[in-house]
């Protein structure tokens, strides 16, 4: 199949690797020219250093790559998916399958990425999301690694599946779009977190506390978006937070760990020197748990540390020391 990968960093490279391993047509398009050259010239992606590009694989700045192509991955950050939906909308072939394999929800409508992206292209696209424990950087060096595709249409998920699958990447089906996509980008605020942790010098008690209880807030809010509980117990959720929380391949768990050791905010995000969804997510995050009515004591932790310069120690006390909770919410009801 003839498939255009948009978004030439680490994560769009690493899949476009995949696909063409498996035997598919694929071209990987840069947002910026420059950044298509040096790829092109020198045969690897500074983002995985180490890891030869094949001869094989195409590269172009010129979206008018995705005419013809059976599938579309769009991989570029969260904040511009919109704006590469838009630019796309006009060039696709009808019955093209489009898939998203970005991780975040967009600020200012609260819109999970697959949505923003429909409301560019419209309703006649199939749109898939990808996501699941993935580093690219594991990715690209053919660590085996397993993901889930999630779509409303059945049929889709499962041609998501037959073009990635192989030995070394396997991918499951779900239904659950909302699920997947809450999971993927509210992982990011307790990976976050979870560093914060680390850099203050906190141990493993801390982050398995850490991570569980966070699991746990975010499934209530994915829950009362209309996400199943039972997805956040699976890849999406629970596998992609502990990749995340535990790995320095995490840029939200390096930039959490720079602000434990003291590191200003706003300083240590431009210290990871790329995008570091978390910190967008936990804006996003607070505001649906406001409009919802859903308590994410974490969550709202996070958000003061980030957006209000509070000082960590203080919200890891007062985490500690709320009133006492029953940890099954339904039990002895």
């Amino acid at each position: 199949m003839k498939i255009a990968v948009l978004g030439s960093g680490g994560w769009g490279t690493a899949l476009a690797m995949v696909l063409l391993e498996n035997g598919h047509d694929v071209t990987l398009w840069s947002y910026n020219p420059a950044e298509s050259k040096v790829l092109q010239e020198t045969g690897e992606n500074p983002m995985l250093k180490g890891v030869p590009l094949p001869a094989e694989l195409k590269f172009t700045a010129d979206m008018a790559c995705v005419a013809g192509c059976g599938a579309v991955v769009l991989a570029t950050p969260s904040f511009a998916v919109r704006e590469t939906a838009r630019k796309l909308a006009g060039l696709l072939t009808h019955g093209t399958i489009l898939i998203s394999v970005s991780k975040g929800i967009e600020k200012d409508t609260s819109l999970t990425l697959t949505q923003v992206i429909e409301s560019e292209v419209g309703e006649d696209f199939k749109i898939v999301a990808l996501s699941g424990p993935s580093h690219a950087e594991e990715v690209g060096r053919h660590v085996p690694t397993t993901v889930v595709a999630a779509s409303r249409d059945q049929a889709a998920a499962e041609l998501v599946q037959d073009l990635f699958m192989n030995p070394r990447f396997r991918v499951y089906a779900s239904d659950d779009v909302v699920g997947v996509e809450l999971a993927a980008a509210l992982k990011n605020v307790i990976a976050l977190s979870a560093g914060v942790c680390d850099g203050m010098g906190f141990g493993d008690n801390t982050k398995a506390a850490l991570m569980t209880r966070g699991l746990s807030e975010i499934a209530r809010l994915g829950e009362a978006l209309g996400g199943r509980k039972e997805t956040f117990a699976g890849l999406a959720g629970v596998g992609d937070l502990i990749v995340t929380c535990t790995s320095m391949h995490s840029r939200n768990r390096r930039c959490g760990i720079l602000i434990g050791k003291g590191t200003p905010v706003p300083e240590a995000v431009k210290e990871i020197g790329a995008v570091v969804e978390g910190y967008y997510a936990a804006a996003t995050a607070k505001a649906l748990a406001d409009k919802t009515g859903v308590e994410m004591p974490i969550t709202e932790a996070a958000y003061q540390v980030l957006y209000h310069g509070k000082d960590p120690r203080v919200v890891i006390t007062e985490l500690m020391t709320r009133a006492k909770k029953h940890e099954i919410e339904e039990s002895w009801v």
